[in-house]
């Protein structure tokens, strides 16, 4: 784990809002992705700065035990051009722990999150702005797949 900071940028994608009470996020954040693939939603992100699909969590009720929203996305130049049914956001400049994520994917991702969850002392560190994943090339390596995640930290 380390921080850095990163400057402000844009997302586009699809969102919901959900819990992680009893599951909840699990079964609201598959869905999203489902849609994502099933509607080849990368592709109709306008001004898209790389092929890196961002899973975006903000709007945080209060902390990860309180209701929030989920984007899944892209990374794009402006907010000028949004699709219909699709949400902008522009997240920006903070202070961010970066933790990897090694192994077989979603679960090495969702092993992760349950770590963050069970760390007290980092917790106690969150900005809870935006949080949020990048799912790039190393994606998709199978056993070997690698995901940042990022933390707003205070």
């Amino acid at each position: 784990m380390n921080n850095l900071t990163i400057e402000k940028f844009h997302i586009i994608g699809i969102s919901t809002r959900t819990i992680n009470t009893d599951g909840q996020s699990a079964i609201d954040i598959e869905a999203l992705w489902v849609k994502f693939w099933a509607n080849e939603i990368q592709k109709q992100i306008p001004n898209t700065l790389n092929d890196d699909i961002y899973a975006v969590y903000t709007d945080y009720q209060s902390d990860y035990t309180e209701a929030y929203t989920t984007i899944i996305g892209m990374a794009v130049s402006s907010l000028l051009v949004i699709p219909q049914g699709f949400v902008g956001l522009e997240i920006e400049t903070c202070r961010y722990q970066k933790i990897l994520s090694k192994g077989k994917m979603p679960e090495a991702i969702g092993n992760t999150w349950l770590e963050i969850w069970a760390d007290g002392q980092l917790n106690t560190k969150r900005a809870y702005k935006a949080d949020f994943t990048v799912h790039g090339k190393k994606y998709y390596d199978g056993n070997n797949a690698e995901v940042e995640t990022y933390l707003s930290v205070l």
